[in-house]
């Protein structure tokens, strides 16, 4: 009896474990195969600008064009209803470095101009009235909010899609402990982000109804990052993602809203001031709220997912300091972002082939004191910027 109890025992432990093995090769190649046909929504924007040729100039009584004397094609759009005898009687800017002269149209020129004529007039106009402060045709308009969608996805679509082995935290076989803390780290940043995005930013008060595709994203990205399958993370994570890049599409088409105030950036800093500030508690700890010393394991740990917010976190500061520039240097605050950005990126850098927690006067490093120091910094910088916003 003991003898066919250990047979089955041996059976149903091998059956166990090669039926895990198979479906996670199941699960890998499935993953796979749906990444390779996945539409990225919102991973980089791009501007066509569209540049319509002006006639060149063609002097009277000239038998023929030199080279030289012509002016070249101009990024502009000639205006409807743009004459010569309404443009202004400038001569058109010189360009290169040729030395010759221009050689203006007579002013006795009759009504019936050639074409040629008619588009360097033209070109005149439109040069004339960019001199008094138009924007050039093919400036690719500004739309707030875009860049910081677009700063918000990157961190967390680098760990998905480019990150060798992709999402880690929830494999079976866990060797990398320092990579899945790292992309914590990133994902926790990126969901404070989204819930501000989505509370504050995307509406103008507790009144309004939530942005769908914002929403959508909140709800994904809460997804728990250990989960294996139904739901797998990398899914939910990767359609969170999206669904902000269509909401920052609908941005640059003016059909979602984006509110870049002072009130709504306020809470945005100080959700950054707190989520810095608990890794920089556990970076200079000696003992555990357990009363246990910090053990050896844990050091590399608290490192690492640090290290995954601080690299966010410059992404994320770089965005708000292009879609909140306005306000940000009506307050005088711009040196102080940049001083936080520039500590992040310090943070991000570190990179120690093992992670030491020696004496802080002894002869090895003690890299979570190293890694506390930018990131103190960056989260002063970010408190005293919340100081300017707010008086």
């Amino acid at each position: 009896m003991d003898s066919f109890k250990h047979f089955m025992t041996q059976r149903v432990v091998v059956g166990t474990i090669l039926a895990i093995a198979l479906l996670w090769m199941f699960q890998t190649m499935i993953g796979l195969f749906l990444k390779s046909d996945a539409v990225k929504v919102g991973d980089s924007t791009e501007t066509i600008v569209l540049q319509q040729p002006v006639a060149k100039h063609s002097a009277q009584g000239k038998t023929g064009t030199d080279s030289s004397h012509s002016t070249p094609d101009h990024p502009a759009v000639v205006q409807p209803g743009a004459s010569n005898e309404s443009s202004p009687a400038a001569p058109p800017a010189a360009h290169g470095s040729s030395s010759e002269p221009t050689h203006a149209a007579p002013s006795s020129a009759q009504p019936a101009q050639s074409a040629t004529e008619h588009g360097a007039s033209a070109s005149k106009t439109v040069a004339a009235s960019g001199a008094h402060g138009a924007k050039p045709s093919g400036e690719a308009k500004h739309v707030p909010g875009v860049a910081f969608v677009h700063s918000v996805q990157k961190p967390l679509r680098y760990e998905l899609e480019s990150r060798f082995w992709g999402w880690r935290p929830n494999d079976i076989l866990n060797f990398t402990d320092n990579v899945n803390n790292f992309q914590l780290g990133v994902l926790e940043a990126t969901r404070r982000t989204v819930v501000i995005l989505a509370e504050k930013l995307s509406r103008t008060g507790s009144v309004e109804a939530f942005d769908k595709n914002v929403e959508h994203a909140m709800d994904w990205i809460m997804t728990k990052p250990d989960r294996y399958w139904f739901p797998s993370p990398e899914d939910r994570y990767t359609d969170a993602l999206n669904d902000l890049g269509i909401y920052a599409d609908r941005l640059s088409r003016g059909g979602a809203q984006f509110y870049n105030r002072a009130d709504n950036l306020v809470p945005l800093l100080q959700t950054y001031v707190n989520l810095i500030g608990s890794c920089e508690e556990n970076l200079v700890k000696e003992m555990e709220p357990w009363g246990e010393p910090v053990s050896w394991f844990r050091v590399d740990d608290y490192f690492y997912y640090a290290k995954g917010v601080a690299a966010a976190l410059y992404s994320m500061l770089e965005g708000v300091e292009e879609d909140f520039r306005q306000v940000i240097e009506t307050r005088r605050g711009t040196g102080l972002l940049h001083h936080a950005i520039a500590s992040m990126k310090r943070a991000s850098e570190i990179e120690p082939w093992v992670v030491t927690d020696a004496d802080l006067g002894g002869i090895l490093a003690n890299h979570r004191a190293n890694m506390a120091a930018p990131i103190g910094h960056g989260r002063f910088y970010l408190e005293m910027l919340i100081s300017a916003l707010t008086t």
